[in-house]
């Protein structure tokens, strides 16, 4: 019998074991940014529709979305928005009877704060409840360099780990930006939207000593959806880590390093296919996701067009409240989000494969 966990938010051992269980039999989970109920209750259906896997993420905007815009200390409400969505998932994961990975994105050192505050959080969390709040942090400091990117790394996954908790680090920048972090495509230097192994190495002789740890190491990939030609990806660099690693210590897993997918929406279904080849456990997926809830959205507001104008419609008198219910047209965004995540699970090869016990 395979690897079988209780449904609901993962984390330590189990944590480790899921995704060894996911690079062990090639295939990986979607990384989905949510921005409030809406979002993340969509990412559970389409995981449960699918018996697959999944995991939930927020970025500092999403996290201070969450929070409403009313709050008038935004970094407040980033960790209050954080706390307040994981708190929400914790509730309703099992329910939905998945095992779900929670997980912040990108957060360079302006946002380490949020980081911190939400670590705070989870340790009060992990006192009253026995479990943390997240089961992983990322941090990119990919901008800096090697040295003072490694040393924040190192003293921030002592805190995750002390919780039983991962942390994912950047290595090399991924282009285009995520809520305020990275640089447009044309203004980053080539050579960084490609991590070089000796730096992967660097990281694995320093971290592993100490906890749990991803790498989302660049191959090209980018955040958001571009023309075709723009975008070249090379998985193959994240073979060469891999290897470099394995070389290096004599280890027998052929991919020692637990890898990250960043930029996967528009990415060519072969190249997330190889990326998995090369020990990638988890894709982000965030702008093909925006555009699925959206499109239901503005596709329902087509066909009942004059619901969103008036309460009464002024060519046939009728009452439009049962159109214009909120109710009515999030759904629609929900359906169509959750239709865009099957095929991000086919993609990734994780359909039918959730180890949630029933």
């Amino acid at each position: 019998m395979g690897l079988q966990l209780k449904p609901g938010v993962v984390f330590g051992k189990e944590y480790e074991q899921l995704i060894e269980h996911c690079k062990a039999n090639k295939f990986a989970l979607p990384a989905v940014n949510v921005v409030g109920t809406n979002s993340i209750n969509s990412v559970m259906e389409a995981a449960a529709k699918n018996k697959s896997d999944v995991i939930i993420q927020l970025s500092n905007g999403g996290a201070g979305f969450f929070a409403g815009q009313g709050l008038a200390d935004k970094t407040a409400g980033m960790v209050l928005g954080g706390v307040s969505a994981a708190q929400h998932v914790h509730l309703l994961a099992e329910a939905y009877g998945v095992c779900v990975i929670l997980h912040t994105d990108h957060a360079n050192r302006k946002l380490l704060p949020w980081v911190s505050g939400l670590l705070d959080n989870g340790a009060t969390f992990k006192e009253q409840t026995g479990k943390p709040l997240f089961s992983s942090h990322m941090l990119d400091l990919s901008a800096e360099p090697l040295e003072d990117n490694l040393a924040e790394c190192e003293t921030f996954l002592k805190r995750t780990a002390a919780l039983g908790m991962s942390l994912e680090i950047e290595l090399g920048v991924t282009g285009g930006e995520e809520d305020g972090v990275g640089a447009d495509i044309d203004e980053v230097d080539n050579a960084k939207l490609y991590t070089q192994p000796d730096e992967v190495l660097a990281a694995y002789d320093r971290l592993q000593p100490i906890g749990h740890f991803s790498v989302a190491a660049a191959f090209g990939n980018v955040h958001g959806v571009y023309k075709p030609g723009n975008v070249k990806l090379r998985p193959e660099i994240l073979k060469d880590s891999q290897a470099k690693v394995r070389s290096t210590h004599n280890l027998s897993d052929e991919n020692p390093l637990h890898l990250v997918f960043h930029g996967g929406s528009g990415s060519e279904p072969e190249k997330i296919s190889e990326a998995i080849d090369y020990g990638v456990f988890k894709m982000n997926i965030d702008t093909d996701t925006q555009f699925a809830f959206a499109h239901g959205v503005g596709g329902y507001a087509d066909e009942h067009g004059n619901a969103f104008k008036y309460q009464i419609d002024p060519t046939t008198d009728e009452p439009l409240k049962k159109y214009y219910d909120p109710r009515k047209w999030l759904r629609e965004g929900e359906k169509s989000m959750v239709d865009r995540l099957t095929q991000a699970f086919e993609e990734l090869r994780s359909t039918g494969k959730s180890v949630a016990t029933a």
